[in-house]
């Protein structure tokens, strides 16, 4: 009997061993399983797109405007490397701002590189657009959202706020963040170094350089906003983006149109403070889209996250593309 105790015993032991190796193993391939889940279903829908002449809609997508005014989204490293994937050309390490290192991503078009003199007369000059990332940091997500986005045509700089850290927990998350927000020179110096190095490349029109940011980047993409007197953009755009400015006097500051996406569930932004955030770009004149999504919490564009919402998410992306395509 006692020998038979022990043979189920060990082989209990064996089973609960392979379980959590193969769970270690799924934990460590999710995340860039998650990093893809967004592009893959965004090429899938311009590929769509791109065979219908009418487009196609996310008719699953609970969407509910509240309204637009018509007068009017690791290791530190210092040197940059170069790839082409899938029509774009990649550098990665882009050193933009002090010990920064972005991600740049744009169209792998023979004229848009920046060895090439014929860059500034024998093509098209990009718009472009700083892209922000989550309190995470700029990780695999941030960086597949960026090619996503420059295969539409931009050129695309993903920041980095953190200094090279990703966040492994919701703690450090919250304190990269926190560090950042109680340093906000130096991250608003750090957006603004990005928005002057994307102005010096020679494929890129300075004159039409947008932002966009998530949850922190968002928030931030409001910063950017709110400080680019110097260098004024062409657009702002934020998902969910905290904290939320609602002062008239300091929105004030913003002189061109701003796209907002929201879940009216989010209980990081209360719905009262989204309306007033919209009211308030109202008052001052800032022509704006303030999208409110029907049952959506936070982050519900975030496919790693408990609230993510596949079909909003592809409405509200269908919806920035078609704000930055107005207005770049």
């Amino acid at each position: 009997m006692k020998k038979t105790s022990l043979v189920f015993l060990s082989l209990a032991l064996i089973i609960t061993y392979l379980v959590l190796s193969m769970n270690i193993a799924n934990l460590r391939t999710m995340h860039y399983a998650y990093a893809q889940t967004n592009a893959v279903m965004f090429a899938t829908l311009a590929s769509t797109n791109n065979s219908s002449k009418g487009g196609v809609a996310a008719s699953n997508a609970t969407a509910s405007g509240v309204g637009t005014n018509s007068t009017s989204s690791a290791t530190n490293t210092t040197t940059a490397t170069s790839n082409t994937t899938q029509g774009l050309q990649i550098k990665e390490g882009v050193n933009y701002f002090d010990s920064a290192s972005g991600y740049l991503a744009y169209p792998s078009n023979s004229n848009n590189n920046p060895t090439n003199s014929s860059a500034t007369t024998n093509s098209k000059k990009l718009p472009a657009v700083i892209m922000i990332h989550e309190n995470r940091g700029l990780n695999d997500n941030i960086k597949s959202m960026a090619n996503t986005l420059a295969r539409e045509g931009y050129v695309v700089l993903a920041v980095d706020l953190f200094k090279g850290q990703v966040a492994q927990t919701s703690q450090q998350a919250q304190q990269l963040a926190g560090s950042a927000r109680s340093n906000s020179q130096l991250t608003i110096s750090n957006l603004q170094a990005a928005v002057n190095y994307v102005s010096s490349l020679p494929f890129v029109d300075s004159s039409k350089i947008a932002s966009i940011g998530w949850c922190f980047g968002g928030g931030q993409s409001l910063q950017l906003a709110l400080n680019s007197q110097q260098h004024p953009l062409v657009a702002t755009i934020l998902y969910y983006g905290t904290p939320l400015v609602t002062d008239k006097q300091q929105l004030s500051n913003i002189k061109w149109p701003v796209l907002g996406i929201f879940g009216d569930k989010d209980q990081a932004i209360p719905l009262s403070n989204i309306q007033q955030f919209k009211t308030a770009l109202d008052s001052v004149s800032i022509p704006n889209e303030i999208h409110i999504y029907k049952g959506l919490g936070h982050a519900f564009a975030n496919p790693s996250g408990a609230n993510y919402a596949p079909n909003e998410t592809v409405d509200a992306w269908q919806k920035t593309l078609a704000f930055l395509k107005k207005y770049t």
